[in-house]
């Protein structure tokens, strides 16, 4: 099999036993799994969550806290410890591996998504297997990026993954709650997310995790729209992520052999958060999105919000919202070219959105 770059997402359902504690027995399973997997010469990346589950009884809670105060307490014990389990069980297999906590900055600012990419990228050729989570203990809204699902996504499009591997109590989606309805049928292949399918899935996860399927259908949506296929499930022993890999995991499988992976410049436009709306004209829309044309002020005929050259804004013809793009001008420079031919303008770049900077919706 050709070398392929795999994602692995771990969540804590499958790390944990009844009480919410690491059972070490599944930990070393997806260890085997993973050293077999790099063993095989694919580049691997674990996203692993359990950190409040490695530290909440080091804080002397009897069961998993479920405050934020308690669970970022739980992480900052549990974090050490989790990744010392990994670096051990690696290490009996001759695998180094290195610990990488981000923040959702991470993927918004362009410098700290390029420097991500950088040191990935260094690892990854340096043969050592990355495992990352969420810095959970200086997260200010939530714990984590909503869950380690969406995190696993975002990783997997920044380093250009051929495959995420999201590893659940669940062999995969259904058609209906397998868990109320023994008739439920599970769907081996997607091509793509639905809303109907997201609303399928609505509903809590684990009690010791933080995403349900929903969730992970979320994040299976992402990385399809970076370009990487996605396999939702489980299995056991050593050989689990290999059998993935080639198509006999134990789950559903998403994506098409048509995906177009996104270019990082392109992947943080479309994760990054949005400064302002621009509204175009009918001509504009079909410029842009029949024609694979620029963005030009000629097209503009209103701006909402405040934004800065370099900041990535929403476009919307009416009210449909065609894509979003990085723009060349301030809100105040828009302005004053707003409806404007390019022989009018009086700065040097036309375009407003290049083609280049443009991610359609």
């Amino acid at each position: 099999m050709e070398k392929k770059r795999i994602v692995v997402k771990i969540g804590s359902s499958s790390l944990t036993n009844s009480k919410g504690e690491i059972d070490h027995n599944k930990l070393e399973d997806h260890i085997n799994a993973l050293a077999k997997l790099k063993h095989a010469g694919h580049d691997v990346l674990l996203v692993s969550s359990g950190a409040v589950a490695a530290g909440f009884r080091k804080l002397g809670y009897p069961s998993r806290p479920v405050t934020l105060k308690g669970k970022q307490a739980a992480a900052a014990v549990g974090q050490s410890l989790l990744i010392q389990y990994y670096s051990e069980l690696f290490s009996s297999h001759n695998i180094t591996a290195a610990q990488i906590l981000l923040t959702r900055t991470d993927f918004s600012k362009k410098d700290r998504y390029k420097n991500a990419y950088a040191t990935f990228t260094e690892l990854l050729e340096r043969n050592i297997i990355p495992i990352i989570n969420e810095n959970d203990t200086v997260s200010i809204t939530e714990l984590t990026f909503g869950d380690n699902d969406m995190l696993s996504a975002l990783v997997s499009g920044l380093v250009h993954a051929d495959q995420l591997i999201i590893l659940t109590d669940i062999n995969g989606f259904y058609d209906d709650n397998p868990m109320k309805n023994p008739n439920a049928k599970r769907i081996n292949h997607l091509s793509e997310i639905t809303e109907e399918m997201l609303s399928f899935a609505a509903g809590s996860g684990s009690k010791v995790g933080t995403g349900g399927m929903q969730s992970k259908l979320l994040a299976a949506r992402t990385a399809i729209q970076a370009g990487v296929k996605v396999f939702i499930g489980n299995g056991s022993g050593e050989n689990k992520l290999v059998d993935i890999l080639e198509g006999h995991g134990d789950g559903t499988y998403i994506g098409s052999e048509q995906q177009m992976i996104l270019p990082n410049q392109k992947q943080w436009i479309s994760l990054t958060e949005v400064s302002g709306k621009l509204y175009i004209d009918e001509g504009a829309k079909q410029a842009i999105l029949m024609n694979g044309k620029s963005l030009l002020p000629a097209g503009i005929y209103r701006i909402e919000g405040a934004f800065h050259k370099g900041d990535v804004v929403e476009v919307y013809c009416n009210s449909t919202l065609l894509g979003r793009g990085e723009v060349m001008y301030s809100s105040d420079e828009l302005e004053c070219a707003l409806g404007k031919r390019s022989d009018e303008i009086a700065v040097k770049s036309i375009e407003v959105i290049h083609r280049d900077k443009w991610v359609k919706a």
